[in-house]
């Protein structure tokens, strides 16, 4: 043989060798990016473009409103130079733009407004008042919507005002804050429903209302919650108005107050009180008030992991031109900068099912989503006054399919001994049944006046048995101890799929359980698991997380000491456990910079346990107290805690 022929082909061999590890690296690390890409739009100079409203019109444009009060219609919008041409102006903080029968309709502070082009020169000459509701003035009273249902009346809900020197707690300062309404085209309200705090996440799922609602006082995470006439959402500050003769709202605020002690002290968090007596707000609807209306999360969105703050809410209608998830929902987060995935099914006709991570990387903070001409989504985005991951100010941009099938988890569906998950390619069948790459554990949140909760009453569910359809799409889990009411995290990080042994791009689905399902059991061999469970979530009531007990479960302080910690991998962990929605590095934001923290010389041990127990007292100036982040693994508290106390040497 030829020695130069033969040198080439063990070159070419080499080459090619060189290329196939690389794809096979390439593909057990995939990205959201290489399926689903954020594609930045163009914005003229000049135009400040804080989206509060968006809205795809029947002729392919986009019509975008402003937390400035104005309205644009965007025209050729997927060219590298579309048109941007002023609708409307002079309008109170729109938050939400609906289109029907030829008119644009929009919420403003205190009315539902139909913008009129009388004269059709393209700009509105006519701002009528459908509905005008009281308003007290407060910053606070943002209203959101509206959204059209299917009998053609608008929906559209109102932020609770805060208090003065009680800035956490929410307040019903004029009536039908924290309530949804509902209003006909010709101007007739209707109380529709109490109970919310902060309603920005509004949309139709299947014709039926849904809201979505942000972590605070009386609520302990972000949900989603289907919404019917009468029903009560949990934030007693409506329930003010609640015994007008107008209120379909039979439930009271002195029967909340008479379960829960109304508690006026930012600084005593419930969590840290040991063997304090709890409930939550499944237990109150089901168990205490069953009769009253009480409507817990239809899906609980978990705070930190899903994000911070809910907005928009979705339907995928594109009938699988978004990709695999046709008739799922989509829910946007102005904090994190991010969309999450849900699931959705009824069990005994209520609403239940599961949420996924799903996209993040946004520029700004996600408020608004819709569908474009081209079946691809919408993102619109503003961070004024609201802090968020996203670096910038404001956006508008597209999330385009990319055409290629990430290997996800696409449902998770209640069974009578355990749960169905379903992938969106085939698993690989040894690794599906094997009992020990699952982990299930279950918790629920407290109902109770502070700002937001810990995960609490974690119990943690051996699985015991897995079976894999023929066609490996899915599989069926036979758990212990499920329970009714509470939250199941279920993470098959140890499954890879079938063709190309890739891990699935986000491995944890958490799905509420408000009721288990009658059914056949599965016919599946039972096994004892060997996998020892994860602490990567805490329950608060746990001996080890109360306060007496934090600088000793901080340690070890010499492994955590040595430890040198890049930027880079700060960052990522900062974004991931969505410290950035509060604090910068150098520059003040919600919370202090991270190199004012590191002046202050705190020890490792003694950061670990601030973040785990904050204590506002320590920054008197400034107003929003940190909320405890119990949830965050231990390996990134020690990693978070070194970065910032290595600021101090930089």
């Amino acid at each position: 043989m030829n020695i130069q022929r033969f040198t080439h082909s063990i070159k070419a061999c080499f080459v090619l060798g060189l290329l196939c590890c690389q794809t096979v690296l390439a593909q057990k690390a995939p990205t959201e990016n290489d399926y689903y890409k954020i594609v930045r739009m163009a914005i003229p100079e000049g135009i400040t473009l804080e989206v509060g409203g968006l809205v795809s019109l029947p002729n392919g444009d986009v019509a975008v409103s402003t937390r400035r009060g104005d309205v644009y219609i965007i025209e050729n919008y997927l060219s590298s130079r579309p048109t941007y041409r002023k609708f409307a102006s002079g309008l109170h903080e729109i938050l939400g733009l609906a289109y029907k029968d030829g008119y644009l309709y929009c919420a403003q502070r205190g009315e539902l407004t139909k913008l009129v082009d009388q004269n059709g020169d393209g700009k509105v000459d006519k701002y009528q008042t459908v509905y005008s509701w009281p308003i007290s003035g407060h910053y606070h009273e943002y209203s959101f919507g509206p959204k059209i249902g299917p009998d053609g009346s608008f929906y559209v809900t109102g932020n609770v005002g805060f208090g003065n020197s009680d800035w956490w707690a929410g307040k019903s300062l004029v009536p039908w804050r924290g309530w949804t309404m509902k209003i006909s085209p010709d101007g007739k309200m209707e109380p529709f429903a109490a109970g919310m705090r902060s309603p920005c996440g509004i949309g139709m799922v299947d014709g039926e209302f849904f809201y979505g609602d942000n972590q605070g006082d009386w609520q302990g995470s972000g949900f989603i919650s289907h919404v019917e006439k009468g029903d009560f959402l949990g934030h007693p500050a409506s329930l003010k108005w609640a015994d007008r003769p107008e209120s379909p709202v039979k439930m009271r605020k002195e029967m909340v107050f008479a379960q829960v002690d109304p508690k006026d002290n930012p600084f005593v968090k419930p969590e840290y009180v040991k063997d304090e007596a709890m409930t939550t707000i499944y237990e109150l609807g089901k168990k205490t008030y069953p009769n009253m209306g009480i409507k817990s999360p239809a899906v609980w969105l978990p705070h930190g992991i899903m994000g911070v703050s809910t907005s928009e809410i979705i339907t995928d209608e594109t009938k699988g031109a978004f990709g695999p998830f046709a008739g799922q929902v989509f829910v946007g987060d102005q904090g994190m900068s991010k969309i999450a995935r849900v699931f959705l099914e009824k069990i005994n006709g209520k609403y239940q099912g599961a949420s996924f991570e799903f996209r993040s990387g946004f520029r700004s903070g996600v408020l608004r989503m819709a569908w474009g001409k081209d079946q691809q989504m919408l993102v619109g985005g503003t961070n004024r006054g609201w802090g968020s991951v996203g670096s910038e100010d404001y956006g508008l941009e597209r999330l385009v399919y990319t055409g290629k099938t990430p290997f996800e988890m696409k449902a998770i569906r209640a069974m009578v001994d355990g749960f169905e998950i379903e992938f969106t390619q085939p698993a690989n069948k040894k690794l599906a049944e094997d009992v020990n790459n699952y982990e299930v554990f279950n918790y629920t949140y407290k109902y109770h006046p502070v700002y937001g909760s810990p995960m609490v009453n974690r119990k943690d569910n051996a699985v015991r048995g897995a079976k894999l359809s023929e066609d490996g799409l899915r599989v069926r889990l036979v758990i212990d101890g499920m329970r009714e009411g509470y939250v199941h995290a279920i993470k098959p990080d140890g499954v890879l799929s079938a063709q190309e042994n890739i891990p699935l791009l986000h491995a944890s689905g958490y799905y509420t359980l408000n009721q288990i399902p009658s059914g056949e059991k599965a016919n599946i061999p039972l096994v004892t698991p060997k996998r020892k469970p994860s602490k990567d979530v805490i329950d608060a009531g746990d001996k080890a997380n109360t306060p007496d007990n934090q600088t000793k479960e901080a340690g070890p302080k010499k492994t955590a000491a040595k430890q040198v910690v890049s930027d880079k991998e700060a960052m990522a962990l900062l974004t991931k456990n969505t410290c950035l929605a509060c604090h910068k590095v150098n520059e003040r934001a919600v919370g202090p910079a991270y190199t004012e923290i590191a002046k202050r010389k705190y020890s490792v041990a003694q950061l670990i346990a601030l973040i785990k127990e904050p204590k506002p007292q320590n920054w008197p100036d400034f107003a929003t107290p940190m909320a405890p982040m119990s949830h965050v693994p231990q390996k990134d508290l020690e990693k978070i805690a070194t970065w910032i106390q290595a600021l101090s040497n930089k």
